[in-house]
């Protein structure tokens, strides 16, 4: 008798297992289709003109699909526990191809290793829905520890490249030390950002070569790379910057001689460091560049974007450098894993002139901001250059002033 009694609670709880499993996959279900769903409006509380800023992220780790996160078989998984647990997506390259805005985003797990992904959307800025798997990436015979920020430029040469950080640990580091890394450029391309075939990394004279991104055209010729080298055999007393180097090819592509196009200046939002974010975008005044500065801050390292334009011919040469920054993290834009942050390294020219600017906050979540070339133009070319002193600043505030005091 005590045997079928207990025979039968255990069927009764596994019943009721089951149906609380069922219960909370509906209810998980429920929320990610909401999340999905979402509409994304523009924030009408922004008022500089030069770009729309979007009111929500448009991917986030809860836009990671379920079947990446949880083991949804009841068998193995009763309590239906997330297995593999999602960081935060961020960083994302960033294409239109075949009628979508696609985003190969950075996606972290819990285990702090990041790996690509696909979100695709037909708006832009809301909808954004990640394929089947992540991105296959082949490796070279130098496993990857991890990879991150991949530039996705769509070249001359029929190829889709995408450009992208590649750390291991650093072989020369001594035992006890677990936090030293080499940094160098991966190398892949594809044609429809499913199948991808793993090139040689970038062989340069940097030790250290991050934020590398390149030129969707040739240059003589030859491809053409904006670069970030760091402790490398380049033009004495630059100090560091974007650099611009040019290679034969990309499957063995080695660069011998760097210049540096866009330099570190102390006092300014870019005196710590910058680099170069997505490639640039050909204008009929020159090409449009959006890269990142940082300065430090007394609560850290401080990440903005800013814009510069260089020559359509020579693109190593800026022909304008509006100062200050074109974008700062706001409100809870600042909150995240590396507080203070933006960062873009993906952004899409639209056929009909709108520019669709993808750029993550603190390291967390990746947002969304519109403007067009027009409106891009106009601020890079008629923006003041940072003056570099106090009262140079003072002065040109005051001429925009007493302008204004002018006009009728």
């Amino acid at each position: 008798m005590k045997n079928k009694r207990k025979k039968s609670s255990a069927i009764q709880n596994a019943g009721r297992l089951q149906a609380s499993f069922n219960r909370r996959l509906r209810g998980l279900r429920a929320q990610y289709s909401a999340i999905l769903g979402c509409r994304n409006l523009v924030d009408r509380h922004w008022t500089n003109g030069v770009f729309e800023r979007y009111r929500d992220p448009v991917v986030t780790a809860s836009h990671v699909p379920l079947e990446w996160r949880f083991d949804l078989n009841f068998k193995s998984n009763p309590w239906l526990l997330e297995r593999q647990g999602i960081n935060a997506v961020f960083n994302p390259g960033a294409l239109y191809h075949d009628g979508k805005f696609l985003l190969v985003c950075r996606v972290e797990g819990c285990d702090r290793k990041s790996f690509f992904a696909v979100a695709e959307s037909g708006t832009g800025v809301d909808g954004f829905r990640f394929w089947d798997e992540p991105v296959d990436l082949p490796e070279t015979n130098q496993p990857d520890t991890n990879v991150y920020d991949m530039r996705l430029t769509a070249h001359e040469d029929g190829w889709i490249y995408g450009l992208f950080c590649t750390e291991r640990r650093d072989p020369a580091a001594p035992a006890h030390d677990t936090s030293s890394a080499l940094a160098l450029c991966g190398i892949v391309r594809t044609r429809n950002l499913r199948d991808w075939q793993r090139l040689a990394d970038l062989k340069s004279r940097a030790a250290q070569q991050r934020n590398v991104v390149l030129h969707p055209e040739f240059i003589q010729g030859r491809y053409a790379l904006y670069t970030r080298p760091q402790d490398s055999f380049i033009e004495a007393g630059t100090g560091g910057g974007i650099g611009w180097a040019t290679c034969a090819s990309m499957e063995e592509a080695t660069i011998e001689d760097e210049r540096i196009v866009d330099p570190r200046v102390y006092h300014t939002i870019k005196e710590s460091k910058n680099g170069q974010g997505p490639p640039p975008l050909k204008t009929p005044a020159g090409w449009l560049h959006l890269a990142h500065g940082v300065r430090a801050t007394a609560a850290g390292l401080r990440y903005v974007l800013y814009v510069f334009l260089t020559d359509l011919h020579e693109p190593w040469r800026v022909i304008a450098r509006p100062g200050g920054y074109f974008l700062a993290p706001q409100g809870q834009e600042r909150v995240g894993d590396v507080s203070n942050v933006v960062f873009c390294n993906g952004w899409i020219a639209a056929a009909d002139g709108r520019i669709f600017i993808y750029y993550a906050s603190s390291d967390t979540r990746i947002h969304v901001a519109v403007s067009s070339i027009e409106r891009l133009l106009d601020y890079a070319l008629h923006t003041p250059a940072d003056a570099l002193t106090s009262r140079g600043c003072m002065l040109s505030r005051r001429a925009l002033i007493r302008d204004n005091a002018a006009v009728p």
